[in-house]
């Protein structure tokens, strides 16, 4: 079925109906004498799921809205010659000119363990489907490279200035310190498996199939490495990094900031705020919270000084729902909350942290391991590095 406009914004009444009851429940069980409270807690709790299920409808219908305006791609003959013979090579194993069908259409080189690279336009669309996937990627920067690695050169600062007059020296000032900074690498696979028969059947998409599959399975996997990964073999994540209460000017370079909730395993609207301010002004325009879906619900209850919730549905298309005027992105890869654990990062996730992909993803056909299925052993180059530690926040709650 086709999204329409309509079904977002209906879904969006609701949501906004659902957020009106939501109030009026909780603020009578806030003020509600002990007889009601049992009961309006249990409603309040049923309003705030339905809340976050409507919310994520909303989310998920404008990706697929978005998704269906996405432009086709346009390609050359060698690059159609090459989708041909890879979709050829796909439904029946025919592996005749496929090679040099490859490197016609400037592809990676050819991979150790054999298999051969998808066509630049599926992989393009495998990048595009793992960003819509991947809370990570929805929020940080990307880059694709030819390299088997990554590294980038930052200014850690120390150049120095003055003022000086019209006809006065200039004396000698300091040199800026450089730090290189490298991607944590590793290869990622996915191993998804149809039958021959419906390899056949002329009507079975073998690209969305091939696609959706990967995309699905890669996105689990590397969004949880691109927030916990070790860095060993994989990408590490965000909250791999050092964490230290000092502030920017006095922690070292690539050492998170945790600010500490002050109770254990709770947090406050105050913690939240804090953890805004605690971001210099620069970082905080594109800044969103990161939580998981448990962890919003609670924050949905907040209330600020004058009585007014802190966080507040997004009820127009495009416009997200928002806490203390922030987008939230949901990760149910976040830690959830309990005592000493980092529940919520807010910061400017762009400016903050990069994912590098291997440009190329490369595929083998298996039809003997598992018959009757046929299996695509499919791998992709991909990693993650912290590129500045003042982008992000962390909120420790105390153990």
């Amino acid at each position: 079925m086709a999204i329409e406009k309509k079904d977002i914004e209906e879904v969006a009444a609701d949501l906004k109906g659902t957020f009106e009851d939501f109030k009026k429940k909780n603020d009578k069980e806030l003020d509600g004498i002990k007889a009601e409270k049992g009961k309006l807690s249990e409603q309040v709790d049923k309003l705030n799921e339905k809340m976050g299920q409507l919310d994520s409808l909303k989310s998920e219908l404008e990706k697929e809205l978005k998704a269906a305006k996405r432009p086709g791609a346009t390609q050359g003959k060698e690059a159609d010659e090459h989708k041909t013979a890879f979709y050829q090579f796909m439904r029946k194993g025919t592996e005749d000119g496929l090679s040099e069908l490859e490197r016609k259409a400037v592809q990676t080189t050819t991979n150790q363990d054999g298999g051969y690279a998808v066509p630049e336009e599926l992989d393009q669309t495998l990048l595009e489907l793992l960003k819509d996937e991947s809370p990570m990627r929805a929020v940080c920067s990307q880059m694709t490279v030819g390299t088997p690695d990554y590294k980038k050169l930052v200014n850690l600062g120390g150049a120095g200035s003055g003022w000086v007059g019209e006809t006065d020296p200039r004396p000698t000032t300091g040199t800026p310190t450089l730090a290189q900074i490298q991607a944590y690498m590793g290869e990622i696979y996915a191993n998804p498996q149809a039958t021959q028969a419906s390899l056949d059947d002329v009507f079975f998409d073998v690209e969305n199939w091939i696609s959706t599959e990967v995309a699905q399975e890669f996105a689990e996997k590397e969004g949880q490495a691109f927030l916990l990964g070790d860095g060993d073999k994989k990408p590490k994540g965000i909250l791999s990094y050092g964490l230290a209460a000092t502030a920017d000017k006095d922690r070292e370079f690539g050492t998170l900031q945790k600010i500490l909730s002050g109770a254990a395993g709770n947090f406050t609207g105050d913690n939240l705020i804090d953890l805004i301010y605690a971001t210099k002004k620069g970082y905080r325009n594109g800044a969103v919270f990161m939580m998981t879906n448990l962890t919003q619900a609670k924050a949905r209850k907040f209330k600020d000084n004058d009585g007014n919730y802190l966080w507040q549905p997004g009820l127009q298309l495009g416009q997200p729902s928002t806490l203390l005027g922030y987008g939230i992105e949901e990760n149910e890869d976040m830690p959830e909350v309990a005592a000493d654990s980092n529940a919520v990062l807010f910061g400017n996730f762009k400016r903050g942290y990069l994912i590098v992909d291997r440009m190329g993803t490369r595929v083998l056909r298996d039809p003997y391991t598992n018959k009757p299925y046929v299996s695509f052993y499919t791998t992709k180059r991909t990693g993650g590095m912290l590129l500045d530690s003042n982008a992000i926040k962390v909120l420790t709650l105390s153990a």
